[in-house]
């Protein structure tokens, strides 16, 4: 094992990893080093919360020289707003002591002029979710002839999020010698793409397979009917406070979220996150979580993937994926840097299959617990368990996808009348009067009946 006092990084960087109490490497970042910071191309897949950001932020701040041009010199692509603040985060923690400027850029609120304000007054790093980068871009604000670097966080939960348009278009913007460096916890079709169109000569490295979760995780599962008999459960798991003293709960809707949130007990100790959120109170929600003034957060998987909370004591799956990968990423916000961590997987009859896929893909089978005879079964239903079937886009995406062919969602009674063709002003008024709308139609319509006779 490899300790970061070990490396040659300059003083300034190395007083600033002593500071953070940082000793030693993990797998990713022992293999990463050198590569990154020798200029080759590089792949990493591993798994969540194995150390990636430091991976690469520490060779490209070791091989960073001062500079005051404008234009960055590194460019960091990531998948949400949150990760955006993060990595900011985690470069101004490694930073302390040497001069370099970084600004995360993100869409999600009205917050475009100021950015394009901070860009101006010039950049080394900028971090940030395609779309809005891209928009940078287009508005002239933003040039990324300069990038030296680029880095590609999470590229397969990009291509989830419907990146794939933004990323190319990137591409055609950033000059063609440059080093790149990805960052995956699944190898995907689209990952293959990208390596083999942009990287030349990549040294790939394969810490651990996707569905190889921490070691240092205890899981367990309940088998329950359905959503209200869940929430039963979890009030009473909940009311342990010492177990369970920083839990984060992942549901497969926006709308589970927002109706778990309202019925749960604990209302003093809850907050919530999702897409529909504003970035103010997706950002205070978390800070809440982070400082203890929440003891649960729940929230969709748009945060399963590369959000650092420390210390979370319990993941819980309130609902089940539909793809066995998120599994993976959601476990793995707990059982961090070595602490003990523990998940528990909730699932319905209807979600049989999908645990079974989790447990194919870790090859192992998740313990059983007993539903405990405190827990009330709750014979209420859901709209959505009662006729809706499970829809992976609108449960996992959190997008906007159109459907060919049959809906997937009863019908409101405004969509399902059948469409009627709307005819224009003077058709109307032509049936119901059976007469000219204008004086002049009326002599022009006798001419016409003059020139017949």
């Amino acid at each position: 094992m490899i300790r970061f006092e070990d490396l040659k990084l300059k003083k300034q960087l190395k007083n600033a990893v002593a500071d953070l109490g940082l000793e030693n490497q993990t797998p990713i970042q022992q293999e990463s080093y050198s590569t990154i910071l020798g200029g080759g191309d590089f792949v990493g897949i591993a798994q969540t919360g194995t150390g990636k950001t430091i991976a690469y932020l520490l060779p490209i701040l070791q091989d960073l020289k001062f500079s005051d041009q404008l234009n960055p010199r590194v460019l960091v692509l990531v998948p949400t707003r949150e990760l955006v603040i993060q990595i900011v985060k985690e470069i101004e923690k490694l930073t302390p002591y040497m001069s370099v400027r970084a600004l995360g850029v993100y869409g999600g609120s009205n917050n475009i002029n100021p950015q394009k304000k901070s860009v101006t007054e010039g950049q080394d790093i900028i971090v940030g979710t395609p779309r809005r980068l891209y928009d940078l871009v287009l508005s002239n604000v933003l040039r990324l002839k300069s990038i030296k670097k680029l880095v590609i966080d999470e590229v397969d939960i990009m291509m989830d999020f419907g990146y794939k348009t933004q990323l190319k278009n990137i591409f055609e913007n950033l000059p063609t010698k440059r080093q790149n460096i990805l960052f995956s916890a699944t190898m995907t079709t689209y990952v293959d793409e990208l390596i083999d169109d942009f990287l030349v000569n990549p040294e790939k490295k394969t810490i651990s397979i996707s569905g190889t979760p921490l070691e240092t995780i205890t899981q367990e599962s309940y088998a329950v009917p359905n959503f209200y008999t869940k929430t039963n459960l979890l009030n009473h798991l909940l009311e342990d406070k010492e177990e369970f003293s920083k839990v984060l709960i992942f549901v497969a809707t926006k709308v589970n979220a927002d109706r778990l949130f309202e019925i749960l007990d604990f209302q003093s100790e809850l907050s919530i996150i999702h897409s529909r959120k504003e970035q103010n109170y997706r950002t205070k929600s978390i800070e809440k979580f982070e400082d203890g003034t929440s003891r649960i957060l729940i929230a969709t998987d748009v945060i399963s993937r590369g959000i650092d909370l420390d210390k979370v004591s319990t993941v819980i799956s309130f609902d089940t994926p539909f793809y066995p990968e998120n599994y993976i990423h959601r476990i793995g916000r707990t059982g961090r840097a070595g602490e003990n961590g523990k998940a528990l997987l909730f699932y319905t009859e209807k979600e049989t299959s999908l645990k079974n896929s989790i447990e194919t893909l870790m090859n192992s089978t998740i313990p059983l617990n007993k539903l405990p005879e405190e827990v009330a079964v709750s014979s209420q239903l859901t709209p959505e368990e009662k006729n809706k079937p499970i829809d992976p886009d609108e449960l996992y995406a959190e997008k906007l996808v159109v459907k060919v062919g049959d809906s997937f969602h009863e019908k409101s009674a405004k969509n399902s009348r059948e469409k009627v063709d709307k005819k224009s002003y003077n058709e109307s008024v032509k049936e119901r009067y059976k007469k000219p709308v204008r004086r002049g139609d009326k002599i022009q319509n006798m001419k016409k009946k003059r020139k017949k006779k």
